[in-house]
């Protein structure tokens, strides 16, 4: 096989049609499985129910994250490719037919044509400017041409509308070049900030923490309820804060409600949710029992023991015994994170100090339940620095679609001989619509006719 040969059988796969009817199957199924399968920061207890072995495929896979793994991506790649092959294939056709319309009417163009009337003259003269005014009337824009013995008058409407199907296909191109960039470049995340609390990270779908490049305040919560004591409304003012501590002029107590979310740097903040956090005591005892002091763990937050381990509280409940039978009173569980050995995961009880074992050595922890409640809002953090290209492509494809699909490109011929006038159209969709546009221009053309014979 041949260079030349090899390559044109390349382009014919990218051009094929098959191609792509099989990608958008592939497209379609695979959005389902990323439908159905949790995507991003997956809840342990769906990972504790799965089967072993499925939930190797699904890692194997990157089902949890499937719009970034490598196999969807090069789905949309190949997708691309082809749309652009196919499109400049057959776009070069197309210009052609449209840059070098036939202008001149002879009988081999009738055949092919599914309207054309005669006139006859009898003899009779008739000026082409009236017929010229006519035309125009209806089509815009005349070409006049002389061809041996016959005056051509040539007008089409429209022709853009050839166009409109290669303007869907840049659409399509752009819109997924737009979602690449925000799935690669973007990040959708969520944070809980208590009233009167200020917050410069947020933590993605997949556990990542992204620095804002600034910080925002929660300055007042509220919410109002119905008469049987539903939520109707949550609200949260926020502040925008700079890097130096000073609140960005136009973005100080903003309200921010749902449907209603604040923008700030490409960054869309939404009132998703609300709730109540509080800070936790314990009392911890060294072995001896000689020093005794209360610390206060933070609530999404670390606090040290007096051996140096870091202390993080990952579930409470002011009574354990709907967990715990036989079990009542404050509960917490805590992971401790020794300054040397494994990190632990147990339960602290507040009216059970003998079952609070952590670690060999370790001060004894009771605990004493949560202090200092406050309200917090929820926020959805979101980035997408590809949505303006979505947009863009989205206005492509409206404008392609409504071209493809409700315009209709006309052509009109009128030639004109010393014995009679042929009346010739075609258009290129919706043929009954434009039979009886043909047949008004038809009736038309012979009022004409008659009116200058008469006179």
């Amino acid at each position: 096989m041949s260079h030349q040969q090899f390559w044109r059988k390349v382009k014919d796969f990218f051009a094929s049609l098959r191609l792509t009817i099989f990608l958008l199957i592939t497209l379609s199924v695979t959005s389902i499985f990323g439908t159905v399968i949790p995507q991003g920061d997956i809840p342990h207890e769906y990972l504790h129910n799965i089967n072993p072995n499925k939930l190797k495929l699904y890692q194997s896979l990157d089902l949890f994250d499937m719009y970034h793994s490598w196999w969807f991506v090069s789905i949309l790649v190949l997708f691309v490719i082809n749309l652009i092959v196919c499109s400049m294939r057959r776009l070069p056709k197309a210009w052609r037919y449209l840059s070098n319309p036939a202008k001149v009417l002879d009988f081999s163009d009738m055949s092919g044509l599914n309207h054309h009337v005669v006139i006859p003259l009898d003899g009779a003269e008739v000026r082409h400017q009236s017929l010229m005014e006519l035309l125009g009337k209806k089509l815009g824009r005349i070409t006049v041409t002389e061809a041996g013995d016959a005056l051509h008058l040539f007008a089409e409407k429209h022709s853009v509308s050839r166009l409109a199907v290669y303007v869907t296909h840049l659409s399509i191109v752009i819109i997924l070049i737009g979602s690449m960039i925000g799935s690669f470049y973007g990040y959708k995340g969520y944070v809980n900030i208590p009233e009167g609390g200020i917050v410069s990270t947020v933590k993605t779908r997949s556990g990542e923490t992204v620095d804002l490049g600034f910080s925002l305040r929660c300055d007042e919560f509220s919410m109002s309820h119905y008469p049987n004591g539903a939520p109707k409304e949550y609200r949260s003012i926020l502040t925008v804060v700079g890097k130096k501590g000073e609140a960005v002029q136009g973005y100080t107590r903003l309200p921010v409600i749902v449907n209603d979310p604040l923008t700030y740097k490409g960054i869309t903040f939404y009132q998703s949710s609300y709730g109540t956090i509080a800070d936790h005591s314990f009392t911890v005892t060294s072995q001896d029992g000689k020093a005794v002091e209360e610390i206060v763990v933070p609530s999404h937050g670390v606090a040290r023991l007096p051996d140096g381990s870091a202390i993080r509280v990952t579930e409470s409940t002011p009574d354990v015994s709907q967990y715990i039978p036989g079990r009542h009173g404050p509960a917490a569980q805590v992971d401790i994170m020794p300054s040397s050995g494994k990190p632990i995961t147990t339960v602290i009880f507040a009216n059970y100090p003998n079952d609070n074992v952590t670690y060999s050595g370790a001060p004894i922890l009771s605990y004493n339940g949560t202090i200092s409640e406050r309200a917090y809002t929820g926020l959805q953090v979101t980035k997408d620095p590809g949505v303006w290209v979505v947009w863009i492509g989205c206005i492509l494809m409206i404008l392609g679609i409504y071209g493809a699909f409700l315009m209709s490109h006309r052509r009109v011929w009128i030639r004109i001989t010393a014995t009679e006038i042929t009346v010739a159209g075609h258009a290129s969709k919706n043929p009954s619509a434009f039979a009886q546009t043909f047949l008004d221009l038809a009736d038309a053309v012979r009022a004409t006719v008659s009116k200058e014979i008469s006179s």
